[in-house]
């Protein structure tokens, strides 16, 4: 599976903010440790396929809020990242996946459950 590296996905977060937006990452978190989390998982044999992967990936960052603003705009373009470098590709509903994200920043949606919906996708 490819995965993705710290690199990665602080130009998936650079791409997303907006003008105005504050840029770069949050100098209490770590960037670093949400990622291993995901390489701790593979390594243990948690993850099982790319929406595991995936949904990994999200959980990770959405809650890691590893960056000064695009949090969730990140942890969404890199589960797609994610999903489209191991072959699978979604047609996203925007209002739709915009919930999801939201409930998994907030705690509401784990990464079992988040990656179930991504297999029905």
């Amino acid at each position: 599976m490819f995965t993705l590296t710290v690199e990665i996905v602080v130009a998936i977060h650079d791409e997303v903010l907006n003008a105005g937006e504050l840029p770069g990452r949050a100098l209490d978190k770590s960037l670093e440790g949400a990622l291993a989390r995901v390489d701790n998982r593979l390594v243990y044999g948690l993850v099982n396929d790319v929406h595991d992967l995936a949904a990994a990936y999200t959980v990770s960052i959405a809650q890691g809020h590893c960056f000064n603003d695009g949090n969730k705009r990140t942890a969404f373009r890199a589960m797609n990242a994610a999903l489209m470098l191991n072959g699978r590709r979604i047609d996203w509903n925007t209002e739709e996946v915009g919930q999801i994200i939201i409930r998994v920043a907030q705690g509401l949606m784990d990464e079992g459950a988040l990656a179930e919906w991504l297999r029905g996708k």
